[in-house]
C-alpha cells in the first residue's frame, strides 16, 4: 500500500498580500500543479494558424503529457495523445509536419491523422475479441478552440471553455486578433525558444509585472533612446496612466489605453504613413467601421495572461511550459497579420526581434531575475515575497474588474488568488456535472 500524501494548508502559504517562498521550492507542489491545474482545467495548447492544412500537426503538450496537434484530413484539429494503444511508445518524434498516417516504430501499428487504428501488424494472433475501434490514439477528453485558440483539458468534465475565458478575456483576444482586416493570425513565422532554471510561476507573474521593466530592461530602453530620441521609461512610472487589471479566474493584464489615449501624437507617429500604412488604415475601416478600428489601433493589441500558460505581448503568442519545479522552458511565436500589407507584417516581426531572441536586447534580462529569484529563495530566514504594493489604491469596476496603477502588484495577487482556489481542492474531490452527477474528478475553481 502506497503511502498517503499529507494535504497542504494552501492558506498557510498563500496570503491577501504576500506568497510563501515553498510554492517555488516543493516539488510536491509540483506535482500538484500538474495534477490540479494542468490536468482539471483548460490549457493552452497552440493555435490553429500552425496547422493551417490537412494533416499539419505539431507535437505539444497538455502539462508534462506529449499531444500531437493536428488537422485530420477532414480539417478538424484534434489533440492526440502522442502514446501507441498498445506498449505506450511515442508515435511523433518530430516537432511538426504533415501526415496522413502516425506509425509506432516499435511494433508498426498505424494510426490515421484522426486518431483511428489503421492497422496493426500480425493481426491473426489476436482472437475475436480484438477491436480495432477501441483501440486508436486516446484524445483530450475536451477541446476548445476561441479565435484560433486551442485549448485542451485532460479531465472529461468541468466549466465550458467560455466560462473559464468569460467575456472580458474573450473582449482582449479580440482586440488582438482583429488588428488583422481579415480577422486571422497568421503563425507560421518560427518560434523562439528558451529555458531558464527557475520556477514556472515566475515566468507568468513577470509577464503581467508593470513594475520591473525600467530596472531590468534599464540598458534596452537606454539604448532605444540614443537611437531614436524616444523615451520609454515614463510608461513604466508610478505617474503613468497605464493600469493593471485582474478579469478574474486568474487571468491578468496590463492595460495600456490609458496612457495610449494621452499620448496620442506618440502613439499616431507609430502608425506607417505610407501607401501601405493607408492601404491598412482602410482595410480596417472598411472590416470594422471607423469607431472600432480607432479603438483596436488604440489598444495596439493586449498584454495579456490567460491563466495558467498562454500570454498575449505585443505581436507575439507566448506559451510557458513547466519541466520541473526549477526548470521551465518558454516558446514565443510572433505573430502576422492576415491581409495587413507585407511592410507592415516584416515591421512587426523586426520589432519583436529587437526584444526578444538570440539577437534580442531584452528578455534574457527576465530570464536572469527569475534564475537570481530561486538562487534567493535558499536564504528562508524570512521566507515571504511581498505582493502589496498597490493594495489600498485598487477599486473594483462595476463588471467585477479590480484595477490598478501600471505598478501596482494588482496582476500577481490575481494569480495567486486564483492558483490557491484550484490547488486547495483535494485531490478525490468529486467534479459535478452540468446535469449535478459526479465524476471523481475535481473541478477546477472559477471565480
Amino acid at each position: 500500500m502506497g503511502v498517503a500524501r499529507t494535504a497542504i494548508n494552501y492558506d498557510d502559504l498563500v496570503k491577501d498580500d504576500r506568497v510563501h517562498g515553498r510554492v517555488y521550492t516543493d516539488p510536491t507542489i509540483f506535482e500538484e500543479e500538474m495534477e490540479k491545474i494542468f490536468s482539471r482545467g483548460w490549457v493552452y495548447v497552440g493555435h490553429a494558424g500552425e496547422i493551417p492544412r490537412p494533416g499539419d500537426f505539431r507535437v505539444t503538450d497538455i502539462g508534462l503529457q506529449s499531444v500531437i496537434m493536428v488537422r485530420d484530413d477532414d480539417g478538424q484539429v484534434q489533440l492526440l495523445m502522442n502514446r501507441c494503444a498498445h506498449r505506450a511508445n511515442a508515435v511523433c518524434q518530430v516537432e511538426r509536419g504533415n501526415a496522413r498516417i502516425f506509425r509506432c516504430a516499435y511494433h508498426g501499428w498505424t494510426y490515421r491523422n484522426n486518431g483511428d487504428l489503421a492497422s496493426v501488424t500480425y493481426q491473426d494472433r489476436y482472437d475475436a475479441s480484438f477491436s480495432k475501434e477501441d483501440r486508436g490514439l486516446r484524445k483530450a477528453p475536451r477541446i476548445g478552440i476561441y479565435r484560433g485558440f486551442v485549448f485542451g483539458s485532460l479531465s472529461p468534465v468541468g466549466i465550458t471553455l467560455d466560462e473559464h475565458l468569460g467575456q472580458r478575456v474573450k473582449e482582449q483576444i479580440d482586440l488582438f486578433v482583429d488588428l488583422s482586416p481579415a480577422g486571422e493570425l497568421d503563425v507560421t513565422a518560427g518560434v523562439h525558444k528558451y529555458g531558464y532554471q527557475a520556477n514556472w510561476k515566475f515566468q507568468v507573474e513577470n509577464s503581467m509585472d508593470g513594475y520591473h521593466a525600467n530596472f531590468v530592461h534599464q540598458s534596452f530602453f537606454e539604448n532605444v533612446r540614443r537611437r531614436t530620441g524616444v523615451n520609454l521609461t515614463d510608461l513604466g512610472t508610478s505617474q503613468s496612466l497605464a493600469q493593471t487589471r485582474d478579469l478574474g479566474n486568474g487571468h491578468v493584464m496590463i492595460d495600456f489605453r490609458p496612457y495610449n489615449k494621452a499620448n496620442g501624437s506618440r502613439m499616431g507617429a507609430m502608425m506607417p504613413t505610407s501607401d501601405s500604412g493607408k492601404a491598412y488604415w482602410d482595410a480596417l475601416i472598411a472590416r470594422h467601421g471607423e469607431t472600432r478600428t480607432k479603438e483596436l489601433l488604440t489598444a495596439r493589441g493586449t498584454h495579456l495572461l490567460v491563466f495558467p500558460n498562454l500570454i498575449l505581448i505585443g505581436v507575439q503568442i507566448r506559451v510557458v511550459r513547466p519541466i520541473k519545479i526549477d526548470e521551465t522552458e518558454v516558446f514565443l511565436y510572433p505573430t502576422f497579420l492576415t491581409g495587413a500589407p507585407h511592410e507592415l507584417n516584416v515591421a512587426r516581426l523586426r520589432g519583436h526581434e529587437a526584444f526578444y531572441g538570440p539577437a534580442g536586447g531584452g528578455a534574457t534580462d527576465d530570464l536572469e531575475m527569475f534564475e537570481r529569484n530561486q538562487i534567493g529563495l535558499s536564504a528562508r530566514v524570512d521566507p515571504w515575497l511581498v505582493l502589496s504594493r498597490g493594495r489600498r489604491q485598487e477599486h473594483q469596476e462595476s463588471e467585477g474588474t479590480i484595477v490598478g496603477q501600471i505598478t501596482d502588484e494588482v496582476t500577481q495577487r490575481g494569480i495567486w488568488r486564483q492558483w490557491k482556489k484550484v490547488m486547495s481542492q483535494r485531490v478525490d474531490d468529486a467534479l459535478v456535472r452540468q446535469d449535478g452527477t459526479s465524476t471523481g474528478i475535481a473541478q477546477q475553481a472559477s471565480r
